[in-house]
């Protein structure tokens, strides 16, 4: 599978280029940008498949922090600060993974993806909470 598969390459590399530089990825912006936030739960489970670099079922930190790579292989890095970041609002149970099962919440609310595999939560915008 590509990436393009599912994503336009054309909105992959406007997400890419608005946080090309350290420390300016903001999950929800990049999930918006690159058309993340609008795909069906099919294809998020096919993303976070690609993106899971072990195929263990779960993202870690490790995985994270190359994230921006599994878009364009000569992305950079995410930062330690970032990569932490995106764990922390992806990992609804605090055990340091985003799992392929439960919930993912895309940046434009909350979106039970439960029959696709995904747990997690992603960035919400200032001022809203995570309730539910």
């Amino acid at each position: 599978m590509s990436i393009t598969d599912v994503l336009s390459a054309d909105d992959i590399a406007a997400a890419l280029q608005e946080c090309r530089d350290p420390d300016t990825f903001e999950p929800q912006k990049f999930f918006q940008t690159s058309g993340l936030a609008k795909m069906s739960a099919s294809q998020v489970k096919d993303v976070f498949r690609f993106i899971d670099n072990d195929q263990s079922g779960y993202l870690d930190e490790d995985e994270l922090k190359f994230f921006l790579q599994k878009f364009e292989s000569g992305a950079r890095e995410l930062t330690e600060s970032e990569t932490k970041s995106l764990m922390a609002a992806a990992d609804n149970d605090g055990d340091g993974k985003i799992g392929a099962d439960g919930k993912f919440t895309p940046a434009h609310g909350r979106r039970d993806l439960s029959s696709a595999g995904i747990r997690g939560r992603a960035v919400r915008p200032r001022g809203q909470t995570n309730i539910g």
